[in-house]
């Protein structure tokens, strides 16, 4: 039974000409599926409505070739060509009851036009804002009346097409619309530039051309990014931000409001909590009498009721909670609070857009496998023969493999060696800004301690003879791995056996025992595996008050997490905390108290003090279980063994997103003749 504190959240909202079944809004973004894979990409968007969202919105989709950011797999609308692919997209959310959002998209200088080689918009000349050796063409005005052709007729295919909610996109430094609004990109001395009212002029037309074009049957949506956190450099909410919403206050149906970028909009949970844009936002709705929806990683049905009643918000917004819990609006409404899979804002979705791939989640192992593989966040087929299976190991793989055997009925004991459950994700998460990561322990560990199929065991470490005589039928080792000490990785493929000139710390030294173990003296993090880990551990050792240098053989501090929005966060954090940093270098030579590094270019050496080296380069899978009982595989059927399976770190270190799929792909392939070993694209 629902709490009747959340009763507010199933309030119907009127929107326009419409009327939402409840508060929960799942907003624009984008999936990494989009033209290329529209199927799944519908999917994808019924499954929220299916879950309880009562607004379900694609990402932005290009209203036009001139707005073309191939190779990301964006919505496209250029012409009537794209209807189909979209119709399946709104049949599918109205089948469940939700309203159908579509966030019309001209990108401007934010694309280089790839694929139609079309020269990009702009305001006025322009560099477009990537790394393309593209510049954009100032528009005239017979362009500015094409665009809101284009617009307009992009805003009637979408009523064709079935979307109940249509938007008009001025966001994230991202839309020509946007731009036409920021005073940076917009130089012109006609109507359409200079004073705010002109750089005003061309938002509003194309507002009205579009309420014009949808009439009183959709609603009219403005996404607005309130404020670019540049300071006085750029757009602020307190000024001109506040100055669109005035002067267009009761022109839309619903305002949508943000930060602007993207990487500001959608900050990882290492550097923001829950709610973190509500200073930002709530000045709208004393401005207008129309229904906001903003954002803030809302996972905590209380901080969504505190929005409501505390007047921010009219509609919860959502995007990263709906990826890593699609029924989560239903769990509120059906009391099942303790079974919300909450996302834990480490922004692996957004990585398969900024890599053009479906995306993933390290909560949700389902997202983006809706449609390919038919798998369902909520349900799983049950298993014909609920065979016992033993789990070694319990991380991430081996209590999301766990938790899904229960579900579909098998007996499952997991017996983890340490005192711990969680592996990797509980050390991890006690490094700074990543606490909320050990929600990918809780959730599981949650579900398991109510199965009564699951037996769970601490402080069970199995040898090849326990396992051999368990009895169970399947096996899987889901032992973790150790990161390696001895240098190897991209950088250097060999091991550096002269490392041991001086005293190295192992990153698994570090996550067990803590900076604080590390004796006194300069240390230096070298990151060659370029994602997270090195970055976290010099702001652990920094915060020690020890002088610490972060070399590496990338460009720049923690390259991978460009993907996951967050990069320049980290390295002024370092900065910030006094971190010194050396790009572009790689290891050449070790004494007792300084290390050598060489540029990649060139070789030329440089020696810096060092008392103490933290090599974050590569992993090697704890497998040794496994090896052991692959030599004895003769002795399986003896035992009535038929099959034992690496899955995880045991089997290829890598996410842990990566770690809680590879768990669930074996929980679902359980009982299907000849499924196990790689399960392919179908």
């Amino acid at each position: 039974m629902r709490d009747p504190r959340y009763d507010i959240l199933f309030e119907p909202v009127r929107i326009g000409p419409l009327v939402t079944r409840n508060r929960f809004y799942q907003v624009p973004h984008c999936t990494g599926m989009g033209h290329r894979h529209p199927l799944a990409d519908a999917r994808h968007r019924e499954v929220k409505a299916e879950g309880g969202w009562g607004v379900v919105c694609s990402q932005e989709v290009e209203i036009h070739p001139s707005s073309d950011l191939t190779p990301s797999n964006e919505g496209r609308l250029w012409d009537d060509a794209d209807l189909g692919a979209l119709r399946e997209m709104t049949d599918r959310i109205h089948a469940h009851g939700s309203l159908a959002a579509i966030e019309l998209a001209h990108n401007g200088l934010h694309c280089a036009n790839r694929l139609s080689r079309i020269p990009p918009y702009a305001p006025t000349h322009a560099m477009v804002d990537s790394d393309e050796p593209t510049q954009a063409r100032a528009m005239d005005k017979g362009d500015i009346r094409e665009f809101r052709r284009w617009h307009r007729e992009a805003a009637l295919r979408a009523r064709t097409a079935g979307f109940d909610i249509i938007y008009v996109y001025a966001g994230h430094q991202m839309t020509l619309l946007h731009h036409f609004l920021l005073a940076r990109h917009n130089h012109r001395t006609d109507e359409y530039g200079g004073s705010f009212e002109n750089r005003l002029r061309l938002f509003r037309e194309v507002i009205a051309d579009t309420r014009d074009a949808i009439g009183d049957r959709c609603a009219l949506a403005v996404r607005l990014a309130v404020d670019e956190l540049l300071g006085d450099a750029g757009f602020q909410h307190g000024s001109e931000g506040h100055d669109v919403v005035a002067a267009l206050a009761e022109e839309p149906d619903l305002w949508d409001v943000n930060l602007s970028t993207w990487a500001n909009d959608s900050q990882t949970s290492r550097f923001s909590q829950e709610g973190f844009q509500e200073d930002y936002i709530r000045f709208v709705k004393p401005l207008t009498s129309k229904p906001v929806v903003g954002v803030g990683r809302y996972t905590s049905p209380d901080a969504m009721v505190r929005a409501i009643r505390q007047g921010v918000l009219d509609l919860i917004g959502a995007a990263r909670p709906s990826i890593a819990d699609p029924f989560l609006p239903n769990k509120i409404r059906d009391g099942r609070i303790d079974e919300i899979r909450e996302c834990i804002g480490c922004n692996i979705c957004a990585a398969g857009d900024n890599t053009s791939t479906p995306m993933r989640c390290t909560q949700n192992p389902t997202v983006g496998e809706e449609w390919r593989k038919d798998w369902h966040p909520e349900s799983i087929p049950r298993l014909a023969d609920a065979a016992a299976v033993l789990v070694v190991g319990g991380g991430p793989a081996g209590l999301e493999a766990a938790r899904a055997l229960a579900q579909r009925g098998a007996s499952v004991t997991v017996a983890e060696a340490s005192g711990t459950w969680g592996g990797r994700v509980s050390r991890e998460s006690r490094l700074p800004g990543l606490a909320a990561w050990a929600r990918v322990r809780d959730w599981r560990m949650g579900r398991l301690q109510v199965a009564p199929e699951a037996q769970l065991y601490l402080g069970n470490r199995l040898t090849a003879d326990d396992v051999l005589g368990f009895g169970a039928p399947h096996v899987a080792i889901a032992t973790g791995a150790r990161w390696r000490t001895d240098g190897m990785g991209r950088a250097h493929r060999l091991p550096l056996p002269w490392l041991a000139n001086g005293l190295s710390v192992g990153v698994d030294a570090l996550l067990d025992e803590g900076a604080g173990a590390l004796p006194a003296g300069p240390v230096i993090v070298f990151d060659d595996d370029r994602y997270y880990m090195a970055s976290v551990l010099s702001e652990l050792v920094a915060a020690t008050g020890r002088d610490v240098t972060y070399v590496t053989p990338a460009p720049i501090v923690a390259p991978w997490t460009v993907n996951t929005l967050e990069q320049e966060r980290i390295q002024v954090r370092l900065l910030s905390l006094g971190v010194k940093i050396i790009p572009l270098a790689q290891l050449r030579a070790r004494t007792a108290d300084s290390l050598t590094i060489a540029c990649v270019y060139t070789g030329r050496p440089t020696t810096l003090p060092c008392a103490t080296l933290v090599p974050v380069t590569s992993r090697t899978p704890d497998d040794g279980l496994w090896t052991e009982l692959a030599a004895r595989r003769g002795e399986w059927a003896d035992h009535g063994i038929e099959s034992i399976e690496r899955i995880g770190d045991c089997l290829a270190p890598g996410t842990i997103a990566a770690a809680s799929y590879e768990g669930h792909a074996y929980a679902r392939r359980m009982g299907e003749t000849g499924a196990h070993g790689p399960q392919w694209y179908r």
